[in-house]
């Protein structure tokens, strides 16, 4: 048996939708465990081309049984939405099953999200204002509403009642906005969960017996480490944790379960939103990166923001393996660095003289941090038709093994283009 968890090691964005979808057919169930529509994952395969934001990337097999965990926010009127778009594609969507566990994004939730937001002004966190972070909170403050209860009229309609007077408080005292309605907001949800009740369940029976029959699962994040509500670069983070402890507490799959943990990394950086970022650059290689005027340019799949992007920084990326665990690395979007003649890797940090290997804590030194970087020459010719490593140009092998020595890990994927085959398995994580 195997259960493995693919985990974005960076900021977000590395490319796990597209992973997901590869190993898709190798695994019989897989799970997203956290965040909500604030991810976006972008597949391309025999099928066509999509944007998913909470349905597991794995919908695309028609063998593989889809999950959304326990640990997921769900905004429910976008779930179907989705749903509708892969129905009209053609995609089956009856091996879908939601945790009844899950909690709701309501209405007051991204009310609050983008009020609060523009309220920082210059100090803004750059949420996607979708309501995520007020979801967890409700969340940790025992008011929130769950997948369940949409279920059951009397109970919502108790909860709601309950935490809307307090919301709506808020909402036209402190932020003058007006409040929301009581009957509409009932009988919207009321609505939501009949159009979804043929997939809310108790999703642990169906998970355990998966792991009772041996059957290889596969552990969907979303965002990345770097952005884990206790680990991340705070307060420029999400509300949730997006690694492998967030994999094991969002499924409900025992630690000691776990088999392979690949952590997902760009072949270099990048960035959306606000934030410290070391290895950020500009001018024409940051063109290069970004892949402006093609089909695949650094734009947040659920934002439609221009991604900021950068050197590949090795501090933050040993980081994020050495709290996670991660045996294997997953290298995403090497052929954008096919035309770059030199390639800077950043091995360390410097602060007021002072040598760090170690990200430090406060955002205020995280900006002052320099990048201490080590120049690798690159291949100058294209790898998207490669699909075996010893295939590669020379210097990409010796880049992608630099890569693993600086991180501490052994390189099990690495992706060279978009499309589903445009993959290069140097060790199948189901086989370990």
């Amino acid at each position: 048996m195997a259960v493995v968890a693919l985990i974005g090691a960076q900021w977000g964005d590395e490319g796990k939708g597209h992973l997901v979808d590869l190993l898709a057919d190798r695994a019989r169930l897989v799970v997203r465990y956290g965040g909500g529509n604030n991810a976006g994952h972008t597949v391309v395969n025999h099928l066509g081309t999509f944007k998913l934001h909470l349905i597991p990337s794995g919908i695309f097999d028609a063998d593989t049984i889809n999950v959304i965990g326990p640990g997921v926010v769900i905004n429910p009127e976008a779930l179907i939405n989705e749903l509708n778009t892969l129905k009209t594609s053609g995609i089956a969507t009856g091996r879908l099953f939601i945790s009844d566990r899950a909690h709701v994004i309501m209405p007051y939730h991204i009310m609050l999200d983008q009020l609060q937001e523009s309220s920082l002004g210059e100090g803004k966190i750059g949420t996607t204002g979708r309501g995520i972070g007020p979801a967890y909170a409700d969340k940790m403050s025992r008011i929130g509403i769950r997948m369940a209860d949409l279920l059951h009229e009397e109970t919502l309609q108790s909860r709601l009642s309950a935490v809307l007077e307090e919301k709506n408080r808020i909402l036209t005292r402190l932020y003058n906005a007006k409040p929301i309605s009581l009957h509409d907001t009932y009988l919207r949800y009321l609505g939501f969960g009949r159009q979804l009740a043929a997939h809310i369940t108790n999703v642990h029976p169906l998970i355990i017996r998966a792991l009772e029959q041996e059957q290889p699962v596969l552990l969907e994040g979303a965002q990345g480490v770097l952005l884990d509500i206790d680990h991340g670069t705070y307060p420029y983070v999400t509300s949730s944790p997006p690694g492998v402890a967030g994999a094991c507490q969002g499924s409900g799959i025992a630690p000691s379960r776990l088999t392979s943990i690949v952590g997902v990394f760009k072949a270099y950086t990048t960035r959306v939103g606000e934030g410290p970022f070391p290895t950020e650059i500009d001018g024409p290689e940051a063109a290069i990166l970004r892949q402006i005027g093609t089909p695949w340019a650094e734009v947040g799949t659920t934002t439609g923001r221009l991604r900021r992007v950068g050197w590949f920084d090795a501090v933050m990326a040993r980081y994020a393996a050495q709290i996670n665990g991660i045996d294997r690395l997953a290298i995403t979007k090497l052929d954008v660095l096919d035309t770059m003649p030199m390639i800077r890797v950043c091995t360390g940090y410097q602060l007021d003289g002072i040598h760090l290997d170690y990200p430090p804590t406060t955002t205020s030194d995280f900006y002052r941090v320099k990048p201490i970087y080590e120049a690798l020459p690159g291949w100058m010719s294209s790898t998207t038709s490669v699909r075996r490593f010893q295939d590669l140009p020379r210097q990409a092998q010796a880049y992608i093994d630099r890569l693993g020595q600086l991180v501490g890990a052994e390189v099990g994927i690495i992706s060279v283009g978009p499309a589903r085959d445009q993959t290069i398995m140097v060790q199948d994580p189901f086989a370990i």
